[in-house]
């Protein structure tokens, strides 16, 4: 057993917006180095929130929110931004330098990263996510899937502890939404997924989580969630027509 402290551990966590709107009332979960989870719930469910906890962007509620072993505070968010790397639902949202190099290059060089070491960190996260060659070409130039798969690598070049995907099937062509798959299986990276797309939770996330009002409603194999259809009529996620998942034989 791994003596290294999981990726992610939340404890308790409870927030209300200011306008005293509660959107989590005591969420606990423990993700461990490795593994990848998905996060799935209905809209509204505190899911977007719950994310903005895991790398300090909201803080101030009860509980506490630890990555590999460093509690999220306001002195040590710059070192949580580091471990964290949020890749949003909208690569434009992300992307906003005149080439691919600056823009995967900008993490790094703002924590200090410089010279040849920037370089191969560059060269480094474009290689993982299969896009070496479009270095200096500009971001929008590229198609709205390679343009992800940038995004990916901004934050690879990080070297995250823990990669949050928002959505990361979203908009995206079927051989656009296979590649990126297959990347994501590839990466030796902790992975916390935000879904709606069922089948792409069940492709690349062994563990599924339901949040739902605020809580996790359900914590299981990601196989028993999607074929349990009662659990997922009670929560509002539905699978696509005609697509059947069977429960493990025990």
């Amino acid at each position: 057993m791994s003596t290294n402290p999981p990726s992610l551990r939340v404890s308790e966590l409870a927030y209300a917006y200011p306008d005293g709107t509660q959107a989590l009332f005591g969420v606990d979960l423990t993700i461990e180095r490795g593994e990848r989870v998905a996060l799935l719930g209905p809209n509204g469910a505190g899911k977007t929130t719950l994310v903005m906890h895991l790398n300090g962007i909201l803080t101030g509620g009860h509980g506490s929110v630890e990555v590999a072993g460093l509690p999220v505070r306001k002195n040590t968010l710059g070192e949580i931004r580091r471990r964290v790397g949020l890749v949003f639902q909208d690569p434009d949202d992300q992307l906003f330098m005149p080439t691919v190099r600056e823009d995967v290059a900008f993490g790094p060089a703002n924590l200090g990263v410089r010279g040849p070491e920037l370089e191969l960190r560059v060269r480094e996260a474009l290689d993982r996510v299969g896009l070496p060659d479009v270095i200096d070409r500009p971001p929008h130039h590229l198609s709205f899937g390679q343009r992800r798969r940038v995004a990916v690598a901004t934050v690879l070049a990080m070297r995250p502890e823990i990669l949050v995907l928002d959505e990361p099937s979203s908009n995206l062509d079927p051989a656009s939404r296979r590649e990126l798959a297959e990347i994501l299986r590839s990466l030796d990276v902790t992975v916390l997924m935000v879904t709606h797309d069922l089948p792409y939770a069940l492709e690349l996330c062994e563990r599924s989580l339901i949040l739902s009002g605020g809580v996790i409603a359900a914590d299981a194999p990601t196989r028993d969630i999607l074929a349990d259809p009662d659990l997922l009529a009670a929560h509002r996620l539905e699978l696509p027509y005609g697509f059947a998942v069977a429960e493990r034989s025990h």
